[in-house]
Parts: C-alpha cells; sequence; structure tokens
C-alpha cells in the first residue's frame, strides 16, 4: 500500500496487521497534540472507513451527540434513523443497527477520534462504549474499533488501566511518537525544502518533530527566517500555541504549566521537592498525576542518576517547543522586530542551543548507539552528577565500556581548548571515584560538525557529528 504519509512504517504495518486480523480489535491510538494521529488512520484506511466520529472540543453531552447522529448520516444514508438520540446507549445501538443494515463481509474500520472530549461530565459515554465493545463488538469477526485521543493520560487511566468493563478489551495500543530527525529532513524534502543538515537541527531544537508545525515551514525562506516568522512577529501562530498545547491536554492545566515552567530553569531538572518549591504546588497524590501526565505525553522525563535512590528522582523538561518557548518566545515583544536575530549571538542563544541540542540527542539515543556499533550489545542510558561534576549522559554497556558523552552545539568545528579538556579529566575522575567503576570509558563528543584536531582531541575516543542522528 503506497500512502502519503513520511515514516509511521512500524505503526502502518500494525495497523495493517490489526485490519487483516481474523478476530475484532479495539485499538487505543495515542500521542500528544499535533503529531498527526488522525492524519495516519485517515490516511490507512481512507477506503476501508466505515464510520468515523470526532469529539467536540469543550461541548456538552447533547453536542456530543448531535454529532455523532451527523456522523450516522453521513456514513449510512439509506439507513437514517430518525430516533431521537439522548444518550449513548441509543447511539451505540443505531451504530449497530447501521452496520447490520448494510450486510457486507469486510472487516468494518470504526474510528473514534478525540475520544476524551465525548466522555462529558455525566455523559455515561463509557459505559456506553463498554456495552457496545462487550455486548456485540467483541463477539464478531469483522470489526476494528480505533478509538484515539491526545490526552494520554486520559486514554491510559480509561482504556488501557480501566478497572471496570473495559478492562482488558483493548487488543492493541500504539503511541504516536513526533518524528524523528530522519523523518523530519524527509518530510521537509518533500515539501519541496532544501535545507542542510544544521539547519533541521535548527528546526528541530525548535518545533520538535511534530508534523503541524513542520508543516508551516515556508519553503521560500531560510531557518532563522522561518523562526522568526512564525515565533516572533506580530499575531505569530507560536506566541500562542503554548497555552492552547496544555490547555487541550489537561485539565487544570495551569498546574501542569506551573511545573513545565519550574523544570524550565534548571537545566539538569528537578527533584520532587524542589518542584514543589518553585512551583507552589501542594505535595500529595495531585502532583503525582501531573507528573506522570507530563511524562506520559513526553513532556518531560524521569530518570535517576547512577548510585541514586527511586526518591532521588529528578524531572526534566524535553519538550522543544516548551523550552524555546520559555526561554524567547514568552518574553519577546512582537514590536520588536530585530528580536531574534539580535539574540542568536547571546548568552542566552548558546545557554539554549546547548540544552535543545541535548534533548535532540537524548530523543535519538538509538541512533548514536548504531553510530558507536553497539546496537547489539546491551545497555542501560543513565546520567549522573555529584557536588563535583555532571554528566548528562551515559552509556553503560555490558561489554564493559561506559560512554560519556558530551553534546556540542556549535556552527563550527567543536575545539576542546586545556581549560575544557581539564574539565572533562575532571568528569571522568570524579565519575570513576565516586561510582567506583572499573569499565572502561570512552569519552565521547556529539557535536554538529565534529572536533577540530588539536592537541586535545585524541582524548576523545569517538568523535560523532550531527550526521549520525539522521
Amino acid at each position: 500500500m503506497n500512502l502519503p504519509i513520511i515514516g509511521r512504517q512500524k505503526e502502518i504495518s500494525k495497523l495493517q496487521k490489526f485490519y487483516k486480523s481474523r478476530k475484532s480489535e479495539f485499538i487505543a491510538l495515542y500521542g500528544r497534540r499535533r503529531v498527526g494521529k488522525t492524519y495516519l488512520i485517515r490516511q490507512v484506511f481512507q477506503k476501508q472507513m466505515t464510520f468515523h466520529l470526532t469529539g467536540l472540543a469543550n461541548a456538552k453531552k447533547k453536542a456530543q451527540l448531535a454529532q455523532f447522529h451527523s456522523a450516522l448520516v453521513k456514513y449510512f444514508p439509506k439507513n437514517e434513523d430518525n430516533t431521537p438520540i439522548d444518550d449513548w446507549f441509543v447511539a451505540f445501538r443505531q451504530l449497530i443497527s447501521s452496520i447490520e443494515k448494510e450486510n457486507s463481509t469486510k472487516k468494518k474500520v470504526i474510528f473514534l477520534d478525540e475520544l476524551p472530549w465525548l466522555d462529558t461530565r455525566r455523559s455515561n459515554f463509557l459505559s456506553g462504549l463498554e456495552h457496545f465493545w462487550n455486548t456485540w463488538a467483541s463477539a464478531r469477526t469483522d470489526i476494528l474499533l480505533i478509538v484515539c485521543g491526545s490526552a494520554a493520560s486520559w486514554m491510559i487511566k480509561n482504556l488501557l488501566n480501566n478497572r471496570g468493563g473495559l478492562h482488558n478489551r483493548v487488543t492493541g495500543r500504539i503511541k504516536l511518537e513526533p518524528f524523528n530527525l530522519s523523518e523530519t529532513e524527509a518530510f521537509l524534502k518533500d515539501k519541496g525544502i532544501a535545507y542542510n543538515r544544521y539547519q533541521i537541527v535548527l528546526l528541530y531544537m525548535v518545533f520538535g518533530g511534530i508534523p503541524f508545525y513542520l508543516e508551516q515551514i515556508d519553503n521560500g525562506l531560510s531557518a532563522m527566517q522561518n523562526i522568526n516568522e512564525l515565533c516572533f512577529e506580530r499575531n505569530a501562530p507560536f506566541r500562542t500555541e503554548y497555552n492552547n498545547l496544555y490547555a487541550s491536554l489537561f485539565n487544570h492545566s495551569e498546574r501542569h504549566v506551573a511545573v513545565v515552567e519550574a523544570l524550565a530553569n534548571k537545566k539538569k531538572g528537578l527533584n520532587r521537592l524542589k518542584i514543589i518549591k518553585l512551583s507552589k504546588l501542594p505535595n500529595g497524590g495531585g502532583l503525582t498525576r501531573i507528573l506522570k501526565e507530563l511524562e506520559e505525553s513526553s513532556f518531560i522525563r524521569k530518570y535517576r542518576s547512577i548510585g541514586k535512590k527511586e526518591r532521588e528522582s529528578m524531572y526534566q523538561l524535553t519538550d522543544l517547543y516548551s523550552l524555546f518557548y520559555l526561554n524567547f518566545i514568552k518574553n519577546s515583544s512582537a514590536d520588536d522586530e530585530n528580536f531574534w536575530t539580535n539574540a542568536l549571538e547571546s548568552p542566552m542563544f548558546r545557554a539554549w542551543g546547548g540544552y535543545a541540542f541535548e534533548m535532540v540527542c537524548l530523543h535519538h539515543i538509538f541512533a548514536i548507539k548504531d553510530a558507536l556499533k553497539i546496537g547489539g550489545v546491551q545497555t542501560s542510558v543513565a546520567s549522573w552528577h555529584s557536588s563535583a561534576a555532571q554528566i548528562d549522559l551515559l552509556i553503560d554497556r555490558k561489554d564493559q565500556v561506559i560512554n560519556l558523552c558530551e553534546m556540542k552545539f556549535s556552527i563550527h568545528p567543536f575545539v576542546i581548548d586545556k581549560k575544557y579538556a581539564a574539565n572533562l579529566r575532571n568528569k571522568i575522575g570524579s565519575f570513576k571515584a565516586d561510582t567506583n567503576t572499573k569499565k572502561a570509558i570512552f569519552l565521547t563528543i556529539i557535536s554538529t560538525y565534529g572536533l577540530a584536531n588539536n592537541q586535545y582531541a585524541g582524548m576523545v575516543q569517538n568523535d560523532l557529528t550531527m550526521d549520525i542522528l539522521f
């Protein structure tokens, strides 16, 4: 099947496998806003779609049911039932009746999009969905029910971890991740955009691999010009996307934003107690839920440093657009047309660039392992910090080697000078002393254009450029 989709081959293969299954399948597809979930399903099943309903944002039960009725009329014009739909049990009964009247032996693809929006307060939507699946769809062999939502926490709580009638009913789950750099390059090329890889990495550092964001790139402008036009000019779309992003995913999103903005203050991340102090949120189950929701939605990551206990876990902001917004867009003025240009050589830009490039590398661990030729070696990815030094990325290998990774973003080949060489020796020495490791330490530099050849370059065992991330 030749589809106009960049990447997503693994997800397409899974969906086609579910379609060919000899039993009915209940698939949960989730991922953050703008990542391309709806587009994927529409493209894969554009000719097999039996019924497609999209929930309405901030609408009440009556409006959602009216939307359901409109979808029934669209997909089953000959079988229109004028019985008023006043609850979800009636709605699903009408869907069942319409499908049965078609008398088709083909697999029926039923796509319920933005499921969390359909589940309005006291609507009994989940009970209706449960009844539809348990009493009818699961008893057949020809139903492919795909439910989709951007609110990953809702999807996991109410479907994947449901403790009621939908417990263990989902037969497949797909979390749709943002594009990686290779897919981003292919996406831009498909749009006729011929950027070099430095420019693509820079765009990725700003927008991440979110297809909808990348769709806004103008092929007549440079990467720098696009960033300025999309983020800093008056009425630029990414001036307001930040608040819309969190509000669309989470109830009482101001609490999630408070956590994100607390984490943005500290490069290496914060532990729970420091998050409480900076965000001014109360300690308790509410904060645990917020952290879990942000983690499931890929905005933050939870990690432990080598030698630290679970209660000492750190949380780190990993969403690239949020990081860029909080560093630059939030405090910029639409009246300052030169804000972005003036920021390019500033200390603020260099600090953000270093951190953002580190996040890009963390999102591409698989590519780094491949470049190191350790794809078949058992590894664990970790970090380490002490009062003396900090290492953001360690690859601990079963073959008695630890790759100590340093990530450097620069427009030129990176130069290890005398001061930085001493800093690296201090890091390695402190790490060995603190962990008592007997493994060999391979110093690994991942930079945009590689290392400049000088007297200190020889201390590096692995010199990797940004090309390996593609």
